[in-house]
């Protein structure tokens, strides 16, 4: 009886195991997706933000800002990618993945008025994430720290600020006022 349990509870763990590979690559795409949409959007923006000539026009501010924003968010999901092919098992993913749910929601709010639909599909990917770190963290036992995630989130978060301005400032030299734009 007990080695029926045991099997049963190993074939059920190897069931949920596999179930998380599909979840997984899905994620991927549908990253993958996400970015290939900001990065048609930023060479749009780019392509229009070469030819500026009135730099008190609240229209150019705002697309600086659309741009800048743009800029923040593909930098940001490019370090998740980094994140999730990084992933080597089920083992890595409650260590690896946890601080992506809370950044994936701020670039999802940061988005929102700019690009509706790619912001529902980051909210979307964060979602899916969060139940394959919650499925990978009952397989494996393992105990999460929030606090210490969202402390981790809001330093990379900051830092691919200081990444995304610094690409923004070189792009646009002449333009000192890309400080007072929010992202």
């Amino acid at each position: 009886m007990t080695n029926l349990n045991l099997f049963d509870l190993e074939s059920g763990n190897m069931m949920k195991t596999v179930t998380i590979i599909p979840r997984l690559q899905y994620s991927n795409r549908l990253l993958d997706g996400i970015v290939d949409v900001l990065e048609n959007k930023r060479n749009e923006l780019q392509k229009l933000n070469r030819f500026l000539s009135d730099l008190n026009d609240d229209s150019i501010i705002r697309t600086l800002d659309s741009e800048k924003t743009i800029a923040f968010s593909l930098e940001i999901l490019n370090h998740i990618k980094k994140r999730m092919d990084s992933v080597s098992g089920v083992n890595s993913i409650p260590e690896l993945l946890p601080l992506t749910i809370p950044i994936l929601r701020n670039v999802s709010a940061q988005l929102f008025n700019l690009l509706p639909v790619c912001s529902q599909n980051i909210s979307e990917l964060s979602v899916h994430l969060g139940s394959i770190i919650l499925d990978s963290a009952i397989l494996t036992e393992a105990r999460f720290d929030f606090s210490q995630s969202n402390i981790e989130s809001s330093f990379m978060l900051n830092e691919v600020k200081l990444i995304a301005d610094s690409k923004i400032s070189k792009q646009y030299p002449n333009l000192d006022f890309l400080k007072g734009c929010s992202t």
